[in-house]
């Protein structure tokens, strides 16, 4: 088999980088394939940090499979297509490993696919390799319990599944650090939202889902302060309607989540606000609502937005 590129989603956060890395190592010493890891975006300040932290260079990006003379790809931390590279209809899906819903996903051909509803796309693959009595090395080891804790906010999200804490403790002891040291300052690399600018802020972490019809972009930031990123709405919804017309998304959804406090505030713009308002039970004031709780995207957002949006 020729070159394959190994990539997680768009807008790639640790658990997309960490993943993709780790299961590449994985294809080429127990699958005997040409495995790259490759990146759809820079990685955010949380995943530079990790990957400084543990010695590893960044995967380098690419827009398009097909310009660089590959053909096959295995995706990690995402099916859906929208959230692919930009000629994924074009190339052979040769595998999956995810943690996410499956949707707007078709192949042509068979493929191996590995779907657990766990915390992370790490956690499948950090499975994988004691599957394949294969030795985890130390920096694959810290950027696999990277993406554990980026996704779950160490362990503390309710997408977290019983076996990740056992996960993350063996992680932890491969790479060399304390749990929650390590945890605590990687989460707190990834709230500096000061320098950047509305536009980037937006774009840090999100992803685009179909609902109904509906293209609904959601996004999600993580800080110590909402009050801080709150003081900048203005500016934020600026970006957000012009990310809105650029891209036809009906609706943008923007979590601002707490670490400290396990909440999240949601600024949403678009034109259903009021399924917006059904999902979560809420009365968008000023276009913002507290949401008690909510921290996973994954679980305490899409769902909903999902259920409300086909209602």
């Amino acid at each position: 088999m020729s070159k394959v590129f190994v990539f997680g989603h768009q807008n790639p956060d640790t658990d997309a980088i960490a993943s993709s890395y780790a299961f590449a190592h994985l294809a080429r010493e127990a699958y005997h394939m040409e495995a790259e890891a490759v990146a759809l975006g820079e990685p955010n300040e949380e995943t530079a940090f990790v990957l400084d932290y543990f010695g590893v260079t960044a995967p380098r990006l690419v827009a398009s499979a097909k310009a660089e003379g590959v053909d096959t790809v295995i995706l990690t931390d995402h099916n859906e297509f929208q959230q692919s590279i930009a000629d994924i209809a074009d190339v052979t899906v040769f595998g999956v490993v995810d943690h996410h819903r499956v949707a707007n996903f078709e192949t042509a051909n068979p493929l191996f696919m590995r779907l657990e509803p766990v915390g992370s796309a790490s956690s499948i693959v950090y499975r994988l390799y004691k599957e394949n009595q294969l030795d985890v090395p130390k920096e694959i080891a810290g950027l696999l319990l990277s993406g554990l804790i980026s996704d779950t906010l160490l362990l503390k999200s309710p997408t977290t599944h019983a076996t990740d804490h056992q996960v993350a403790q063996e992680l932890a002891e491969l790479a060399g650090v304390n749990l929650e040291e390590y945890g605590l300052a990687m989460l707190k690399a990834g709230t500096n939202l000061a320098s950047k600018t509305a536009e980037e802020l937006i774009d840090i972490d999100a992803k685009t889902f179909e609902l109904n019809g509906n293209n609904v972009r959601v996004a999600q930031v993580n800080t110590v302060d909402i009050a801080e990123v709150l003081d900048r709405q203005a500016e934020i919804e600026a970006a957000i309607e012009a990310s809105r017309a650029a891209n036809a998304y009906s609706d943008f959804v923007l979590m601002i989540t707490d670490i400290v406090n396990s909440n999240s505030e949601i600024l949403a713009l678009g034109s259903n606000t009021d399924k917006i308002e059904a999902a979560f039970n809420f009365t968008l004031e000023n276009n913002h609502a507290f949401l008690a709780g909510a921290v996973s995207r994954k679980k305490q957002v899409v769902p909903q937005l999902t259920e409300s949006f086909n209602a």
